[in-house]
Parts: C-alpha cells; structure tokens; sequence
C-alpha cells in the first residue's frame, strides 16, 4: 500500500530525476514533463561530496558515474603561488563504504540521470510545460501546454530557483536572495598527474579545480560581485583570464590560453539563495530542490540536497498509508539538512565577502561535512 499511485513530476532537474527514479522503484506511475525539449543540463562541471556519492549509488547510477566521472580522496588547499598550506581527507557517508569526493561534467551527469529515468518506465514528456493546475479533492487535474491534461494523486514541483509554480502556490514569499557574489566555471584538458582537487585561496577570488573525467577538468571561480549585474558572454573568457591573472602559481597561469578554447563552456552565474519556510505544499503539490531550498556552491551540496529530497519524499510516499503521512514525514527529515546546506554556505559566502575570520570559515565547512555524511 502507497501513500499515491500515480504521480506528475514537473521538472527534470536532479531533484526531479531523484524522485522519478525512487517512486518507480515503489511501483508508483510517474509522468514527468520538462521545458527543454533537449533535456540538457546547462553548466560546465560539477563537485560531488560523500553524501551526494551515497546518493548516486542509492539511485542506482554510481557505476555509470565511476566510469564517466572522476574521485578522488582528497582536496589540497593551496595559496595564489601555488604553495600547499593542508590536505584535506574525505572519508566515506555513513552507511557507504565510497571515500573521497568526486567531479563530473554536468551534461554527462545529467544524461546518466535521465536514462536511468527511462529505464525505470517513467513516462517522459519534453517540450511542454503545464498551463493550469487545480486541487479536486483526492486529485490534482492539470491541463498541459499541448492541450492534453491528466489527473494525478500528487505533483512535485522541481522546477528550479526561479519556480513560475513556487510562485503561484507562494506570492507572498520575497524573491532568491543574491548574495553579493558570482561564480565562473571552465572546462580544460586535464594532464594525467593531477588527480585530485585543488584549491588557490586568494584574497577576495577562489579558484578550484576538480577533475572530472579521464581527459577533463573543471575550473570554478568565485568572486565578490556587490551588484547583480549582466555580463556579456562574449567578454568571459577575458573575464576568467583577469581573475587568473591574480594567481602567479605557473599551473594556473598555463591554463589561460585555453579559456579562449571552443570547448572551455565557460559559464557565468550570480548566486542566490533560498529558503522557503515549511511546509512546502499545498495540498496535493509538493515542492522539492532548488524550487524551495537553493544554495550557494560554497559546500558542494546543492545537488545533493535536492537528489536526498527526492529520495526521502519517494521513500515515504511509498511506506506510509495516508499522504499527508507522507508530507509530514518528508518535512520533518529534509527541513534541518536543507537548513544547514542553505545557511551555512550563506555564512561562508558573507566571510570571504567581507575577508572575515578563515578559522570560522574552515569551522562551517569542517561542521557542515560531518552533518552531511550523516544518514538522511
């Protein structure tokens, strides 16, 4: 006995993804609809901790990652020349025996994800969107933007930061947050002797690098950006080249030509945060990821927190009898790591902003893995 039988997904994020791939593991029918007809993630690359590991090996699709990505065990913190200052250890999430941390393109992430929804049965609709939803006592009926409509027990909205449905479910609540910096991401040849993640620890700039498959590695950049503000796509790789020309370490300084590369996908996002007070539904629609608590990427946990929920809200909805035993379960496990990953990365953002306390900011960070790799 489940608490639904048939289910709309609108979104085909990671947190969507999590949720269709659990939900036909309960034997729930699921129809999921996605704007982008081409179902590609957009972004250059993307870090995954032990907690985010755990979750891909729950869902089925930490083989596919191995063979597609790249982990590694540990982070090496360096200064703008290059000089080591730690190492860092990444041990495993509790219940999972896989160490480190990993790296991956996020389009290749994306593809792993969507064909493990495929291969679950889900039923997947590209191009459309939903014009109208409206609660009919134990349904949701909702008209789509091709002039179809369906009824469904439950629907979850995973439409990302800037949720048209959060809006409507929640017009009083004040827009994303942003936090007063952006980040830049790059894709570059990886040389077979680096094999682990690096960080250049700069004044008001971060550089990282991750690898992310056998023959790449990604490069993000934060900087301190008091005003939002458009950047035009053509001046970023000059953009990424000025902030590396503050970091002599020769590594570093080796890689600008191939910012100028058609495939470095260099990509330029404000960041934003988000978190939406609970509950998130109302009714017979649930909110889930990005479209209720969004993060900075200061802790790598973005992904992660959207996949977990996806995960936990189809595992109650597929052991409790009554779905508001369902919601209010979900609820009460998601709320506090949500929380953690959304406040935390906010204070880490607000420190290196206003070049504040290190210790403070490797405390947080410290803090905030061990919570993580706790069990969900």
């Amino acid at each position: 006995m489940t608490a639904v039988n048939k289910v709309l997904i609108v979104g085909g994020g990671f947190s969507g993804i999590a949720a269709a791939i659990e939900l036909r593991k309960q034997g729930i029918a699921v129809d999921l609809i996605e704007r982008d007809p081409d179902w590609r993630p957009e972004g250059a690359g993307i870090s995954l901790g032990a907690a985010t590991l755990r979750a891909l090996n729950r869902l089925g699709v930490y083989e596919a990652f191995q063979q597609q990505g790249f982990t590694s065990e540990d982070a090496d913190l360096v200064t703008p020349a290059g000089h080591k200052i730690a190492t860092l250890s990444v041990g495993p999430a509790v219940g999972s025996d896989i160490r480190g941390e990993g790296g991956i393109l996020r389009p290749v992430l994306g593809k792993i994800l969507a064909d493990k929804v495929l291969a679950s049965g889900a039923e997947v609709r590209l191009g459309i969107s939903y014009q109208s939803m409206e609660q009919q006592g134990d349904s949701v009926a909702v008209q789509f933007s091709d002039g179809s409509s369906a009824r469904y027990d439950l629907v979850i909205g995973a439409e990302g930061l800037h949720s048209q449905l959060r809006q409507h479910l929640f017009p009083q609540l004040p827009a994303p947050e942003y936090v007063g910096q952006g980040v830049w991401r790059a894709v570059f040849p990886r040389p077979e002797t680096f094999q682990q993640t690096r960080l250049w620890l700069g004044d008001s700039v971060k550089v990282g690098l991750n690898p992310c498959s056998q023959e790449r590695m990604y490069m993000f950049i934060t900087e301190i950006r008091p005003n939002r503000e458009h950047i035009d796509p053509s001046t970023w790789a000059d953009a990424m080249a000025a902030l590396l020309q503050q970091f002599p370490d020769p590594f570093l300084q080796a890689l600008i030509p191939h910012l100028y590369a058609d495939d470095a996908h260099i990509d330029y996002r404000p960041l934003f945060n988000l978190l939406v007070p609970m509950p998130w539904n109302v009714g017979r629609i649930v909110l889930i990821g990005d479209t209720v608590a969004a993060t900075t990427p200061h802790l790598a946990s973005g992904a992660c927190i959207g996949i977990e929920s996806g995960i936990v809200l189809a595992e109650e909805l597929g052991q409790c009898d009554s779905l508001q035993q369902a919601l209010d379960q979900f609820h009460q496990r998601r709320w506090e790591r949500c929380r953690l990953v959304v406040e935390n990365s906010a204070r880490l953002a607000q420190i290196e902003i206003n070049h504040g306390d290190k210790r403070e900011h490797g405390q947080i960070t410290v803090e905030s893995f061990k919570a993580l790799a706790q069990p969900i």
